[in-house]
């Protein structure tokens, strides 16, 4: 399993305890059952979380595919478990019920597969896994399912030379049935991971806190521990609400994209507390969309006298957003980097009808007077969005 080579104690000795002897990896296949997966609910939770885009793992490290690939005989969703085409249950249901993209993760290297095992003995000078089983797969779900996102990982320390990344992007971009609409991140081979690619990922959880000239993606997960189902996961094991948008407000100041992992169960259900989160965060962009949704960067992504408040843009309006995640107890709110016109700069309160009042101090920002709310009366709990309009 996961951690078999490194033989960790606490893994070795909870798997000792609860299953037989000899029980590997592949007796967990049958266990993974569904039996609860209903792709439109899921959908209805995804829209329902105001996300743009879903990337759905079609397989990971293990080789297990959702789909029944013919490159991957009795270890897939159709022969073993389930008994269920997974990707194209939920491709169909988000195309059908909603306008999100529809992104396919994929892993190129296996942990078991012996063909791997051989090219990596040989230090990759053979190429028996890519052109049999890797590649083949991915030229499959690209074409049978057409994914806007090609989600790429796993290089198992080859290079992309090893891989035939450039070959297949190069179909990908040029003559695949998606030539037109798809993206794809850096993770193709050694070397190219904040390098190369559609956008950058560079590293798990990666949140700069500052501009990059290249588009990236914040990829992290809400349960702090873990991308999968823990079933003795805490409370405080997750992510809050008001964490997670804390890292959406710096993600998109800095000019990325925010993708949020949720592990679903054994059984197919989106765990409830996932489900809170999701749902949390889709109320608190109904609110706030304007200021993420279509935004680029300002020239100062967060400011300077209050620094957890973060900025974004949006050209054609002129607006300035500077989203602030704790309501000062004072009442007012003071901006170093907004240069405020006299008779001119206005700002709002997103969620509040009246416009604001605001004192210029000269060259060093502006103070702005919130208004007196209470609890219920505040557009939203989790962070607020003022507007700003005429303002250098």
């Amino acid at each position: 399993w996961y951690w078999q080579k490194e033989k960790r104690e606490p893994y070795v000795k909870f798997m000792e305890a609860n299953y037989p002897p000899g029980f590997s990896y592949e007796d967990f296949g049958p266990q993974f059952t569904a039996e609860f997966f209903d792709p439109n609910q899921w959908t209805d939770i995804l829209k329902a979380s105001g996300a743009k885009y879903v990337v759905l793992t079609s397989k990971h490290h293990e080789g297990f595919t959702l789909w029944g690939s013919k490159y991957s005989w009795n270890w897939n969703a159709i022969d073993v478990g389930p008994k269920r085409d997974l990707v194209a249950e939920l491709a169909t249901s988000v195309r059908n019920r909603t306008d999100l993209h529809f992104g396919l993760y994929h892993s190129l290297f296996e942990w078991f597969n012996p063909l791997f095992c051989e090219d990596a003995t040989n230090v990759f000078k053979t190429r028996k896994f890519p052109t049999s089983k890797s590649l083949p797969g991915l030229y499959e779900i690209v074409t049978k399912y057409q994914p806007e996102i090609v989600w790429s990982d796993g290089d198992g320390n080859a290079p992309d030379t090893y891989w035939n990344s450039t070959g297949f992007l190069a179909w990908l971009y040029n003559d695949s049935p998606v030539r037109d609409t798809v993206v794809t991140n850096d993770r193709w081979g050694v070397g190219s991971i904040c390098k190369h690619g559609g956008f950058y990922t560079c590293s798990d959880r990666y949140n700069p806190g500052h501009l990059l000239p290249h588009k990236w993606e914040n990829c992290m997960t809400i349960d702090k521990r873990s991308w999968g189902y823990r079933r003795n996961a805490k409370l405080d094991d997750y992510f809050t609400i008001e964490d997670l948008v804390k890292q959406l407000v710096e993600t998109v100041s800095c000019g990325g994209n925010l993708l949020m992992n949720i592990g679903p169960t054994h059984d197919g259900r989106i765990a409830v507390i996932f489900e809170e989160r999701l749902r949390q965060m889709g109320a608190w962009l109904k609110v706030n969309g304007e200021a993420i949704y279509g935004t680029k960067p300002w020239r100062a992504q967060n400011d300077s006298v209050t620094p957890e408040v973060w900025y974004t843009f949006r050209p054609r309006e002129g607006k300035i957003n500077a989203i602030f995640l704790n309501w000062p107890v004072s009442g007012t709110l003071e901006l170093g980097e907004p240069q405020a016109k006299l008779g001119e700069t206005q700002v709002k309160l997103v969620g509040y009808k009246e416009l604001l009042k605001w004192v210029a101090l000269g060259d060093k920002g502006i103070m702005i007077t919130l208004p007196q709310l209470t609890l219920k009366q505040l557009p939203c709990q989790w962070g607020w969005t003022l507007q700003l309009t005429d303002v250098n």
